[in-house]
């Protein structure tokens, strides 16, 4: 048996920031290493849906300029997450659907329109090696493939299905589906992907215009003030421009410290606001240290990460009790 060439994607434009993403790496924490993933996970979860991969498939993850990419292989592809301008061979094509990139024309996601990051999923998934069970790149640690630059080159993974896995629908005969016309054959790759045909348009959510993040208080609530407290949960904050993957900086009324004293370094998590000696609340994403000596006013819950995700600058940012 001779094995499948290994196809690639090739990126023609890298855009301000373009990185391999997939689930993560959950589980390694006590090592120092952190989770990273997609940031927006149900918008790179349902990319993948729309493409037929699993949901923790390898997806790019673009942030606010967008990129373009060319494969030497036909792919079935989708453009979601942020709102974006999408071209195939210079040719407009829908956002958010499944569309057929021929090899060698370029796909390319343009600038957001709405929100901030845009996921491009490939079926069959992206395929660079793997650390700590993960595709996924750690702008922090350095873990995982380097981001993306003009003429870096991303393997794209073999959509074909495992032969215990095969749908009625992926073997067709000589004149039609497989039957009495003759014997069964596999479908193309490029014809095997990608959601059913009868399927319509998907709904994606919308970019946040008001950010509202559910607050857990703790472990460290106790070293700010009362009064800061209550600004913390009704203040009117901004989401400020030097916000990245590691975490979402805000702009706004400082939370005054009721303890001075250095807090010896101590574990953090995904969500956990760090409040710096500006005062002014860092929610921790998920390429966020394992550790700091900031003292940690509250959590947010996971599942409103994904608007943090897509919160330009500037978005107004409220913290609520959870």
């Amino acid at each position: 048996m001779t094995s499948t060439p290994v196809a690639y994607l090739h990126v023609v434009r890298s855009g301000a920031l373009t990185t391999v993403q997939d689930a993560g790496r959950p589980g390694w924490a006590h090592l120092g290493v952190g989770r990273s993933g997609a940031l927006d996970a149900p918008a790179a979860r349902l990319a993948n849906r729309l493409v037929g991969n699993p949901p923790g498939a390898a997806v790019l993850e673009t942030t606010l300029t967008g990129c373009a990419v060319r494969p030497d292989r036909p792919v079935v592809a989708v453009v979601g997450g942020a709102g974006c301008p999408v071209r195939v061979g210079g040719r407009p094509v829908a956002w958010g659907e499944p569309v057929r990139v021929p090899a060698g024309a370029v796909l390319e996601a343009g600038p957001a329109v709405t929100g901030l990051r845009s996921y491009l999923a490939f079926a069959g998934g992206l395929e660079p090696d793997a650390v700590l069970g993960s595709r996924s790149a750690d702008l922090l640690s350095g873990l995982g493939p380097a981001p993306l630059g003009a003429g870096d080159t991303v393997p794209l993974g073999d959509p074909a299905k495992p032969s215990d896995l095969v749908e009625p629908g992926d073997l067709v005969g000589p004149s039609g589906p497989a039957g009495p016309s003759g014997p069964a054959k596999r479908r193309g790759p490029a014809e095997r992907c990608g959601p059913p045909a009868a399927a319509g348009p998907v709904p994606w959510p919308g970019a946040p215009v008001e950010l509202v993040l559910p607050v857990h208080l703790g472990p460290r609530h106790d070293w700010f003030t009362a009064p800061a407290l209550r600004t913390l949960l009704t203040a009117d904050y901004r989401v400020s421009p030097h916000s990245n993957r590691i975490g979402l900086r805000t702009e706004g009324p400082a939370l005054e410290r009721s303890r001075t004293e250095e807090l010896p370094s101590e574990g953090v998590v995904l969500g956990a606001i760090q409040v710096p000696p500006d005062g002014r609340p860092v929610v921790f994403l998920h390429d966020h240290p394992t550790t700091g000596g900031y003292p940690v006013v509250g959590v947010v819950a996971e599942r409103a990460l994904a608007g943090a995700a897509q919160a330009v600058p500037g978005t107004r940012l409220r913290f609520v009790r959870a």
